[in-house]
């Protein structure tokens, strides 16, 4: 065999591009799993979620009072920790991703249900800005939902 016909390797780039392409969306699913698994296990231990009071307010409202306090924080544990564990292992994922649309829904609407609270005098409170964050959540869970109903990537030519 000549050297002529002998396959070069990849340059660094192009084998981290490989890698990358390979494996970014498992990565996504897998940490996406790991954050809202360890939200969810939070819960499970009143006063150890900085998010517990709002979560309960949050359900109060959205149940019409059916759904309080503990019940509130012990039936979103439950929520998390199962979309959590599909995440993380892939079992169950298109179950646990329509579950988690809907978690999404309404762990963002206290910024609709609560704005006066949260953005007194028109700046984010801490509670304000924890939830604010899922909007990263919502995005990365787009994507991870995109791939597990069949997207993929298209690789361009980078000509």
């Amino acid at each position: 065999m000549s050297i002529a016909t002998m396959a070069r390797p990849a340059p660094p780039i192009a084998r981290i591009a490989a890698t990358l392409t390979a494996h970014s969306i498992d990565w996504l699913r897998i940490s996406l799993g790991v954050v809202i698994l360890g939200f969810g296990a939070l819960k499970y231990f009143p006063g150890a979620s900085p998010a517990e009071g709002l979560a309960q307010r949050t359900t109060d409202v959205l149940t019409l009072g059916i759904v309080n306090g503990t019940a509130a924080s012990v039936g979103t544990a439950v929520l998390e920790t199962f979309i959590g564990l599909s995440l993380l292992t892939g079992i169950g994922l298109r179950l646990g991703l329509v579950a988690m649309a809907g978690w999404l829904v309404g762990i963002m609407t206290p910024v609709v249900l609560f704005a006066g609270d949260m953005f007194p005098g028109g700046l984010p409170t801490l509670e304000a800005q924890y939830v604010l964050k899922d909007v990263i959540l919502a995005a990365a869970a787009a994507v991870v939902a995109a791939r597990a109903l069949g997207a993929r990537y298209v690789i361009a030519d980078p000509e």
